[in-house]
């Protein structure tokens, strides 16, 4: 069974489709591209997914439990949570307190919490950077505390908004091999990211929209062959 299934999801506004008719599933385990041209519907479909747009039509279904209509803070807690394409850490705070925040989803007790803060700091190559005000982080190292946050809610499905927009390549190296990393321990991750050789590297399965329709889905090779696919991109069949 699908960890996440997207049943003919359509959001609207003002008589506007962003979402229209959208139907695929994730599986346990996988990682999953979103990809699409700007404009196509892809961070309101997250924005639904998590609890931040209420679908005007269809249904989203996690762990088999329906999640329209639910708060953010609660699809939280049952273990879907997201990162943000703009990174806003709690910038007078320090990295490691940013990530206790997480932490404190699934704690109420603070030294608990930020042992595991600590652990999900070390995951994602921060730990020396845990005493460090997060408004002085550049873009990269936020990218990651965004990461570490996320993971310290312990979820089981992360959505992820353009995590290695603004990063340079090495830089979106090391954030390609920690979501493999991250596979590798079972995390299910669901990615919208327009650069297309890392997304063509991590994903299992991509899922295309454009014009808030679903256009493809298929392996990263089907799709990378699809002529539709090339036509949204690039405005022209091969």
């Amino acid at each position: 069974m699908a960890l996440l299934e997207i049943r003919h999801l359509s959001k609207f506004f003002g008589g506007l489709a962003a979402n229209s008719d959208v139907s695929f599933s994730v599986e346990r385990g996988t990682i999953t591209g979103l990809i699409g041209p700007n404009g196509a519907g892809k961070t309101t479909l997250f924005n639904c997914i998590t609890g931040f747009h209420r679908p005007d039509r269809g249904e989203i279904r996690f762990r088999n439990a329906r999640l329209n209509g639910l708060t953010p803070d609660r699809i939280c807690r049952l273990g879907l949570v997201r990162t943000w394409q703009k990174v806003r850490p709690l910038a007078g705070m320090t990295v490691l307190d940013n990530v206790v925040v997480g932490a404190l989803v699934r704690t109420r007790h603070l030294e608990e919490a930020r042992d595991a803060a600590r652990e999900e700091l070390r995951v994602v190559g921060m730990a020396h950077r845990a005493q460090v005000l997060a408004g002085r982080l550049p873009i990269g190292e936020r990218k990651k505390l965004e990461m570490a946050r996320v993971l310290a809610t312990r979820p089981e499905l992360v959505l992820l908004d353009e995590v290695l927009g603004g990063l340079n390549p090495a830089e979106s190296d090391e954030v390609v091999e920690l979501l493999l990393a991250l596979r590798r321990t079972g995390l299910t991750q669901m990615v919208i990211e327009h650069d297309m050789r890392a997304i063509m590297r991590v994903s299992d399965r991509v899922v295309v929209l454009n014009s808030g329709e679903k256009l493809a889905e298929g392996t990263p090779a089907e799709v990378v062959g699809n002529g539709e696919v090339v036509a949204a991109y690039l405005g022209e069949a091969p």
